[in-house]
């Protein structure tokens, strides 16, 4: 029998907002329409809202998956205008304002797609099957078992290069989570390893970063990717760039130079692609893998349907030609100029145009080790490490998550130890079958 508030909410008198992802812009809109005269419907896969910027601390034992997650029914239990179904979306029809999704069709009055994106291998569908990705908190903790498995397994062999193989780690790219999940396990190598794994000789562990460019943090001040990369050799990171993995295999990678890399452990971090849906088609860009939309964030000719995030691909924007970038930064500020508009909708006014506000870039590499693009300044070292992390606490979505968040991170600090070193879901290869090289 439907609860007192179920009957409440299904007989709201309001306009159905359906909210698809429940990402930083989705969650943005949906805070930013409670208690307002819409009725809302969030609409995701998952249960949870995942901060992804601190994935990476998840993938290399710093943090636990429960520091960076926070339920959806948690932050919309106080919204009587708001629910929540746990349902994956497969298409759209603009014609009848409907949404197909796993637990039948929804019909809205106002579409809100904020789909997020996922991994781009660029068409390199040996590394598509083979690598490793951290997208979500899943992939994230397949890395962890991963990583200690090989400890694991590399401390009962007696031949080298099979140690060395399962000591090598390779990441592809050299964006901010390609770098910062180098630093992490270049601190795990220089700690973890050589104090609790005494038996083996911890210089054989190797991390090895690839990127296509010609410089880390390409997206940075050339100032910031030269400190990164100092950084990163500092703490003994091989960077290799200007080459591009070509294929490869569970033991092996080749690279555009000719040389290959004996590895057990490839972790692809070297772009992303948004995410795309079924029932859209005349406003999809397919090179970019986003949707055109206006400065409104309405798509042309499709009336009623915003896309807001990383899926988005705004390019009126003078200063942004090509699109905005596709960050966190981005799809926040999206999520609340959409919500300004929707309002004003109701009001009967028109709605206004976006402009992006860029606030800097910021990257960590290590202890003590960050780097901070802020206007025309750029500074690293304690400073910008100090606050990367105040930014990125502040960011979190609960109080709770903020506080087990600072508490593991100062136990770190004083320990030297990533203290969540816990096997619990053993990562287990794919068997099938993929092609070994790409042409």
């Amino acid at each position: 029998m439907p609860s007192q508030a179920k009957l409440e909410y299904d007989k709201l008198p309001y306009p159905t907002v359906i909210v698809v992802g429940g990402g930083f812009a989705g969650l943005e809109v949906v805070q930013g329409l409670a208690n307002k005269p819409f009725k809302v419907l969030l609409l995701d896969k998952q249960n949870h809202h995942c901060f992804q910027p601190l994935l990476y601390q998840v993938a290399t034992a710093s943090l636990g998956a429960d520091s960076i997650a926070h339920p959806f029914r948690r932050t919309i239990g106080p919204m009587p205008n708001v629910a929540f179904r746990m349902a994956e979306v497969h298409g759209v029809d603009p014609e009848r304002k409907v949404v197909f999704s796993t637990i039948g069709e929804l019909h809205y009055d106002i579409l809100v797609l904020a789909l997020g994106s996922t991994t781009n291998f660029f068409g390199n569908t040996a590394m598509e099957h083979h690598a490793m990705q951290m997208k979500s908190i899943s992939q994230a903790l397949d890395i962890r078992s991963d990583f200690l498995q090989e400890f694991e397994a590399a401390i009962a062999l007696n031949e080298e290069s099979a140690v060395r193989r399962c000591l090598n780690f390779v990441i592809v790219g050299a964006g901010p989570t390609g770098v910062e999940l180098a630093g992490a396990l270049a601190e795990i190598k220089r700690s973890v390893l050589r104090q609790e794994y005494r038996e083996m000789e911890s210089e054989l562990m190797r991390i090895v970063l690839i990127d296509s460019n010609e410089r880390v943090l390409k997206n940075f001040s050339e100032k910031a990717s030269a400190n990164a990369q100092r950084y990163l050799a500092e703490l003994g990171v091989e960077v290799r760039l200007e080459v591009r993995v070509m294929g490869g295999d569970d033991e092996r990678i080749h690279l555009s130079d000719g040389s290959q890399l004996e590895t057990n452990t490839v972790i692809w971090a070297a772009g992303v692609k948004g995410v795309t849906i079924p029932g859209l088609g005349p406003a999809l860009n397919e090179r970019a893998s986003r949707y055109a939309v206006d400065r409104t964030n309405a798509v042309v000719g499709i009336p009623d349907v915003h896309i807001i995030g990383d899926c988005a691909l705004m390019t009126e924007d003078p200063e942004w030609l090509r699109g905005h970038p596709q960050v966190a930064t981005v799809a926040i500020q999206q999520g609340r100029h959409l919500v300004s508009n929707l309002i004003r909708r109701a009001s009967g006014k028109p709605s206004l145009p976006f402009t992006y506000v860029h606030k800097g870039s910021m990257a960590v590499i290590g202890r003590r080790k960050a780097v901070v693009d802020i206007g025309q300044r750029s500074f690293g070292g304690t400073f910008a490490w100090l606050l990367w992390m105040f930014v990125h606490v502040i960011q979190l979505v609960s109080f709770r998550n903020r506080i087990m968040v600072l508490v593991n991170w100062a136990w770190k600090y004083l320990s030297w130890k990533n203290t969540i070193r816990l096997i619990i879901r053993p990562y287990v290869r794919k068997t099938s079958i993929a092609p070994a090289e790409v042409a």
